[in-house]
């Protein structure tokens, strides 16, 4: 058997073992079905300025999460967010009265009919 032969059949094990590892980490993404409501920024003080201190513009995309997200879910700042019934991803950016659990408030801008028509509903989120 020569080297060849050997780092093939190496290679080839390592490929059967790819989507088993990729399906590993598609497992460990969390997923939580919460309460959703939209925010603009029509109306408001220019900049915008979050809880942490980050600056909203249209264009971005960001949600502000409830504290329980945060301490027991394991959402932290710049956590990237998938929106079920959304397109792309959405960054954390915004942390809401504690007052709140399992809710998330989306930001759409200065588009206020967007916002109105979005309206409150549950939405499921995966991180």
């Amino acid at each position: 058997m020569n080297y060849k032969t050997i780092s093939v059949g190496v290679m080839l094990i390592a490929l059967c073992h790819i989507p088993a590892v990729m399906a590993a980490k598609m497992e460990s993404a969390q997923s939580l079905t919460v309460k959703a409501t939209a925010f603009t920024s029509l109306n408001m003080p220019k900049p915008l300025r979050t809880a942490w201190g980050d600056r909203l513009e249209p264009g971005i995309k960001a949600i502000a999460v409830s504290r329980d997200l945060l301490n027991e879910f394991g959402l932290k700042r710049n956590t990237k967010v998938k929106i079920s019934g959304l397109e792309g991803e959405y960054l954390v950016l915004d942390k809401m009265h504690k007052r709140w659990e399992k809710k998330i408030d989306i930001y759409m801008g200065d588009d206020h009919s967007k916002a109105l028509r979005f309206g409150y509903r549950k939405v499921k989120i995966s991180w």
